[in-house]
């Protein structure tokens, strides 16, 4: 039996670093994550038109971790707000999912005060595990014990890797705290070695994948890498989900920081061309559907309900109805037009007293990269 690969101790930061292999990735990388911030900067009321991809993001990073869920299933869920129907297993990791949106959004809130620092990280994992699987596990709280990383139920022998010991993490978090406002050659170098880091320091008792991914576009955000936290890794991740783990063990294991950084890079730019072709997609469709909603209900409110799609792309028809924004008869008539023109898949039919629930196929089907719906 192969024996656990222990925690880097007295490694970080990497004293030296292979620059010929890591400056030609940068510059494609930078100018990857340059585009795409522009593009962010033309999407107006961004909190709207991009609120499906926050969304996702937080499906394919808890998917990581073996959450299991779909955007629909966590929209639907949200739309209905109620638990029937559904099983215990499918409400927890919808839970889950919501709680690492909201948590995300309370840590951009906390930016605009304070500095990325502990303080963050901790209140940013309380929220996360509030109420949810782990919220047994002292959520805003490092581990007082130790902790290892392998199959459920395995001991710490059969482990494929152990952390930093629970007496050394207060020193190892002080110092990748001081590393975050430490000056750099490259702040996305800097970020990959940050996030390999707070993987391998493990510093809750769970959790620490999500909010290890977590902190990739609130560094962007806070550095000013990019102009908005948008930024969706996960993705990337997912699709390289054996290769990313490896790289992760491997700098312990080998101590080839320059090789995940290498790996880190290549997700970053691969990753910023593919968010920022979603966004476009997803301006396209605004202005497309913007202009064809104006000329086809002929109504003052036409935009209050294309935001709404666009805010709420699965809902209760009683929810699009009872906006505030638009008058009862207007809102029953603009959306009878946009069922007779097939904008939405039918999820749930009304049915007495229940109301419907439809999806706005052509936005879903543009954050899920296919034809979904």
């Amino acid at each position: 039996m192969s024996q656990p690969i222990q925690y880097h101790y007295g490694k970080f930061p990497p004293v030296e670093l292979d620059w010929k292999q890591l400056i030609p990735l940068i510059g494609p990388a930078s100018a990857a994550l340059a585009r795409y911030d522009g593009t962010l900067n033309a999407v107006p009321n961004p909190n709207v038109l991009l609120s499906p991809l926050a969304t996702q993001e937080a499906v394919l990073s808890s998917k990581i971790e073996g959450t299991v869920t779909t955007i629909t299933e966590v929209l639907e869920f949200e739309a209905e707000g109620r638990e029937a129907g559904k099983s215990p297993e499918k409400v927890a990791d919808i839970k889950e999912v919501l709680n690492y949106r909201r948590a995300m959004h309370h840590a951009v809130d906390q930016l605009k005060e304070l500095p990325l620092c502990q303080r963050v990280i901790k209140d940013t994992h309380r929220i996360l595990l509030e109420g949810v699987r782990g919220k047994d596990k002292t959520p805003g709280e490092y581990r007082r014990g130790p902790n290892w990383i392998g199959p459920a139920g395995c001991k710490i022998e059969q482990a494929k890797f152990v952390p930093i010991s629970w007496d050394q993490l207060p020193d190892g978090v002080s110092a990748w705290e001081k590393y975050i406002h430490a000056d750099a050659p490259d702040r996305l170098v800097q970020l990959a070695i940050l996030h390999v880091e707070f993987e391998a320091l493990h510093p809750f008792m769970d959790g620490n994948g999500r909010m290890g991914r977590m902190f990739v576009p609130l560094f962007l955000f806070k550095t000013g890498l990019l102009s908005r936290p948008t930024f969706y890794i996960s993705a990337f991740f997912e699709r390289n989900r054996d290769e990313y783990y490896e790289r992760l063990r491997a700098v312990s294991r080998d101590g080839t920081w320059t090789g995940w950084a290498v790996f880190f890079l290549k997700a970053v730019q691969a990753q910023a061309e593919q968010n920022q072709s979603k966004a476009q997609a997803i301006l396209k469709l605004y202005e497309t559907r913007k202009a064809w909603m104006t000329e086809s209900t002929r109504s003052l409110y036409a935009i209050h309900a294309l935001d709404f799609l666009f805010r709420r792309p699965v809902f209760e028809t009683s929810e699009f109805t009872g906006q505030k924004s638009i008058p009862k008869p207007t809102a029953h008539r603009i959306l009878g037009l946009l069922r007779k023109h097939g904008v939405f898949k039918v999820l749930r039919e009304s049915r007495g007293q229940r109301s419907g629930v439809l999806a706005f196929r052509e936005l879903l089907n543009i954050v899920e990269g296919r034809d979904a719906f």
